[in-house]
């Protein structure tokens, strides 16, 4: 199960070839993406058919690795040129459901009313 209290979503933008397991994307985590695979943040990757999504944690002594593998679909994986993407948890149920997150509404916040 993927923890409710992780804060922050990193998506590994282009393919990831996901024959690699735990080792393999912890070192891209810290290599490639620059970031702590130990943080118990979720680091996130797609392959490049877009039809399986993994997802690597840290859990307080152990890694995880969450994988899910559509049938007949697609994801809408991001097309971006940057290397890494920060979202947020809802927006990682979003993708996960199948929704593409550039058509998705964003959050807006205001000041004052008038």
């Amino acid at each position: 199960m993927i923890p409710e209290n992780s804060i922050r979503v990193y998506l590994a933008l282009g393919s990831t070839d996901l024959r690699k397991a735990i080792n393999g994307l912890s070192v891209l985590v810290e290599q490639a993406m620059g970031l702590n695979p130990f943080s118990g943040d979720l680091f996130v990757f797609c392959n490049r058919r877009q039809n399986i999504i993994k997802i690597l944690y840290w859990d307080e002594n152990g890694f995880c690795l969450w994988h899910k593998r559509l049938e007949e679909h697609r994801f809408k994986w991001p097309q971006l040129p940057e290397q890494v993407l920060s979202i947020n948890r809802r927006q990682l149920n979003w993708l996960l459901a199948g929704l593409d997150l550039a058509s998705a509404h964003q959050r807006l916040y205001y000041r004052n009313a008038g």
